[in-house]
């Protein structure tokens, strides 16, 4: 059998270590305000991973990208498909409850994110009858900055 490099005469053959992005996937509903601000934290804080973004619906979808997420996809098979794949999770807690962000979330979605082997940082956002006991009431961009911290733990990265 040839070596790589005979395969290619004439050609300059270089070989490179392919070193995998952790895959960050952030999923949002109703107008992606909070996917937006995850975005734009892991990109401010120079996390070194990839980003995709899920949103329930394509307004959450479309801030999530604007915010600078690498690839955006909408709705309910987005989330089972990317959930397989991730090796970090995002979002608001609803999004691993069945009927939260107002009916946005199935029981399918909430499966995919809940069976996944991603790690899940999940912002304790008390809404639609959620009420997470036992966390302290931050404000969103508290609560957005503990999370970056969180992933970049989980990337060796520095923290902010």
């Amino acid at each position: 059998m040839k070596a790589p490099e005979e395969l290619f005469s004439g050609a300059v053959f270089e070989r490179k270590m392919l070193v995998k992005k952790l895959q960050v996937l952030i999923v949002d509903g109703q107008g992606g305000g909070i996917g937006r601000q995850l975005t734009e934290a892991i990109i401010k804080a120079q996390t070194d991973c990839q980003i995709t973004a899920v949103g329930t619906n394509a307004a959450a979808t479309a801030a999530m990208l604007k915010a600078g997420a690498h690839q955006g996809a909408t709705g309910e098979n987005a989330v089972v498909v990317c959930a397989r794949d991730a090796d970090v999770i995002m979002g608001p807690v609803g999004i691993a409850i069945a009927d939260s962000l107002l009916g946005e979330i199935t029981p399918k979605m909430a499966r995919a994110i809940g069976k996944s082997g991603a790690v899940k940082l999940l912002l304790p956002v008390n809404h639609c009858k959620n009420i997470i006991v036992g966390v302290e009431d931050l404000n969103l961009k508290n609560l957005t900055t503990q999370a970056v911290l969180h992933l970049q733990g989980l990337t060796g990265g520095e923290k902010m």
